[in-house]
């Protein structure tokens, strides 16, 4: 005679009873205290969270359609209990609520998965994909451009300046800048205002009035313009305008095949039996830069670091190989030419790595049997600041030698430079690669992360944020995330 109960209607091991367990378990003590109390009677957060984290298990990503899927789907009802809370409620929930408590959270269902066996922080699968930031793809800054303009700004105040000496030599004696580069918008302004002075009531072209008039005008403003863009890049190349924690990117998702360039963000996940155990974005294009923070990322989430670690050749650069060591994590990462190397061995006999070293005597030996004497230090240091040694070698006697055209190109002597350190780690990457336990790794790296990126991607058609700015699509990433993890623990 009664009609049946949501309860009755939801099967027994459906996804959504997993969710509701789970977060059940989970302590919101932080979340709860982002309430300040008060005023009218406030939703949930443990049922606003479930509803969120749903929601994203089932590819429902947009607040408008959580609210209508509040009103219409029996699965969103049961974890409401018939609340309906509308979609800026939701929005804010997940915006700003979430924003400090989230990592947390992630890390919590994490540890409940490692309590049950299903998963262990020993052996970790890194790698990283891109995906596109809510933003407009046409309104953007590139550092590139901001270069070039200060350049011709600089160009033309020397131009005006060397003009104005050219009139009024007398007035400018002695007060030429140490460099015409635009510094500041004051710096900018009092060369604009030296030249002004001593152009008055000077007869002068037309056409140095006009570029005096113009410069004036515009270029104060415009350095004060570039600086601030400069700071929002902070050492990027480029940014959305309507989302400047994005940068430009080339995408494997190119349909017009043109290497468009979009915003996006470079996320890195950890993996272990296809569970996300970690994730950090990055508006570093490439991946080589992005292990450190990563790593730093991983041990605040969990409190202590991998015992293993395997990676793609993006990250087999001698900084990460050095940190990796710093750490105590035995590195299972290829670097650029291991794959080659398996292949087929560089028969070059020109190639470093080739050539004979006596190593009592500190040269190497070309192939014509001279020696090269090392002649130096080569520092350098990368765009993270970590410096390389390179020891420089020098040939005595290249010219006349029969073999020259085919051992280099230089006019002079050749020189090789070889990097010690590196060296040593890829030597013992090479080791542990090739191993059996290595091999093992090896394998299992393609069947771990690639997985997972699909699933996020093609299965949950998650391949471009909702939100704006990189707090709220850190928020988003651990809710995919978390979703996934529920999605793989209920298969």
């Amino acid at each position: 005679m009664l009609p049946p109960s949501l309860d009755e209607l939801i099967d027994a091991n459906h996804p959504v009873r997993t969710v509701s367990r789970v977060i059940d378990q989970i302590n919101l003590d932080g979340l709860i205290k982002t309430y300040k109390g008060g005023g009218t009677t406030s939703f949930h957060p443990r049922m606003l969270l479930k509803v969120v984290v749903y929601a994203y298990l089932s590819n429902v990503y947009s607040s408008r359609r959580m609210e209508a899927a509040l009103k219409e789907n029996i699965h969103f009802m049961w974890l409401s209990g018939m609340q309906q809370p509308d979609h800026n409620t939701i929005n804010r929930f997940r915006s700003d609520r979430l924003k400090e408590v989230v990592k947390k959270i992630f890390a919590e269902v994490v540890t409940m998965l490692i309590d049950s066996g299903q998963v262990s922080l020993k052996d970790v699968y890194t790698d990283g994909t891109k995906i596109e930031a809510n933003a407009n793809r046409y309104t953007f800054v590139w550092g590139k451009a901001i270069k070039t303009s200060k350049a011709r700004m600089g160009e033309a105040l020397k131009e005006l300046w060397q003009y104005a000496e050219s009139v009024a030599a007398e007035e400018l004696k002695d007060q030429t800048p140490t460099t015409f580069a635009p510094v500041s918008a004051e710096q900018v302004k009092q060369t604009i205002d030296k030249i002004d002075e001593a152009l008055k009531d000077k007869p002068i072209t037309r056409k140095a009035k006009q570029k005096l008039g113009y410069a004036r005008k515009n270029f104060a403003d415009r350095i004060t313009r570039y600086e601030a863009q400069e700071k929002i890049l902070a050492g990027r190349n480029s940014y959305s305008k309507t989302d400047t924690d994005a940068t430009f990117m080339r995408m494997k998702e190119d349909h017009m095949r043109n290497g468009q360039l979009k915003p996006a963000y470079n996320l890195q996940l950890s993996t272990s039996d296809q569970y996300i155990l970690c994730y950090s974005l990055h508006p570093n294009p490439t991946d080589t830069l992005t292990l450190a923070p990563h790593l730093d990322q991983f041990e605040q989430l969990h409190h202590t670091l991998p015992k293993t670690l395997t990676a793609d050749a993006g990250y087999g650069s001698e900084e990460n190989y050095a940190l990796l060591e710093q750490k105590e994590i035995e590195p299972y990462v290829k670097y650029n030419t291991f794959d080659k190397e398996q292949h087929k061995a560089n028969e070059n006999p020109f190639h470093p790595e080739n050539l004979f070293y006596n190593d009592a005597q500190d040269c190497y030996y070309c192939p014509m049997g001279q020696p090269m004497r090392r002649i130096g230090d080569k520092h350098i240091k990368t765009a993270s600041g970590y410096e390389q040694t390179y020891a420089r070698y020098q040939a005595q006697r290249c010219e006349g030698c029969p073999l020259r055209s085919s051992c280099h190109q230089s006019k002079y002597n050749r020189i090789i430079e070889v990097n010690y350190n590196l060296k040593r780690h890829r030597q013992k990457a090479r080791q542990n690669l090739q191993s059996e336990q290595g091999i093992r790794h090896r394998k299992q790296r393609c069947h771990d992360t690639e997985p997972v990126f699909a699933n996020i991607k093609h299965n949950k058609g998650f391949k471009r944020f909702m939100l704006r700015s990189l707090p709220k699509v850190a928020i988003e990433t651990a809710l995919i995330c978390m979703a996934h993890n529920f999605q793989k623990a209920v298969a």
